[in-house]
């Protein structure tokens, strides 16, 4: 059974950094291509981060350069670092594995 829990979200005020992780069982991270999405209320839930299975990062214009994705083979998670954060980074983070694993989520506040 695959599972994710992902961990690390809370409040932040801009200009920080915070970061998220996401712990796996049942999938390598060796192996698999892991992403992280972004939900905010009334909008699809979007992508902020991939990391393919190769190990070739990909992130969209709004996270380039903020954001970064990377793993952990020996722990089997992979984390989302967040930097220099706005308002805007606001929303409810989820892991993906696979494309098709997802964890529970977790809430990303930013506001001063």
């Amino acid at each position: 059974q695959v599972r994710l829990v992902e961990s690390g979200g809370g409040l932040v005020q801009p200009g920080e950094s915070l970061r998220l992780s996401c712990a796996v069982s049942g999938l390598s991270v060796r192996d698999n291509a892991m992403m992280w999405y972004r939900e905010v209320p009334g909008k699809q839930r979007g992508w902020v981060a991939q990391l393919t299975s190769d190990g070739n990062t990909f992130y969209p214009d709004e996270t380039e350069g903020r954001f970064t994705i990377s793993r952990d083979t020996l722990k089997n998670t992979f984390d989302l670092q967040l930097r220099s954060v706005t308002p805007e980074d606001t929303g409810v983070y989820f892991c993906n594995i696979d494309g098709s694993y997802w964890g529970q989520g977790t809430q990303v506040t930013v506001s001063s």
